[in-house]
């Protein structure tokens, strides 16, 4: 399979096998009017297997809805078909709007206009907790 190279835009690279559609999902890439590659079991040596998506236009990644789902991910900048700038993403120490409390009685279930916003209260287990009503993410 060939999948072509961009002239102006983002490649993530790295992501988790199998993890591509749910980063696809939450940064809204439907929406977007340009070209959107997902590549999935992509080998790769480090790891056996990762996926790739490529965006064929340049896009404000939100870098917590990556960093929560896949901190392994790296994020090439391409302009004039040549890379000119590599990010790396960890785990963000806060998430404002990524994912919902799924505690009935919190806060934000009854003001639906409230910010969900969670802090990672554990990096070794990546967890999250809610700043209204403490539940786990």
């Amino acid at each position: 399979m060939h999948i072509d190279s961009i002239k102006e835009g983002i490649v993530l690279d790295h992501i988790t096998a199998g993890k591509a559609m749910t980063i696809y999902n939450l940064l809204g890439l439907d929406k977007l009017e340009c070209t959107v590659a997902i590549i999935k079991n992509v080998p790769s040596k480090k790891v056996g297997k990762k996926d790739i998506i490529k965006i064929d236009s340049n896009f404000d990644v939100n870098l917590e809805v990556l960093g929560y789902v896949d901190p392994g991910i790296t994020i090439d900048i391409i302009h004039d078909s040549k890379l000119v700038e590599k990010k790396h993403v960890d785990l963000p120490d806060t998430l404002h709007g990524v994912i919902r409390c799924k505690n009935p009685r919190c806060i934000t279930s009854a003001e639906s206009n409230l910010e969900q916003v969670f802090t990672l209260t554990d990096r070794e287990n990546k967890v999250y907790r809610c700043i209204y009503c403490e539940a786990k993410a």
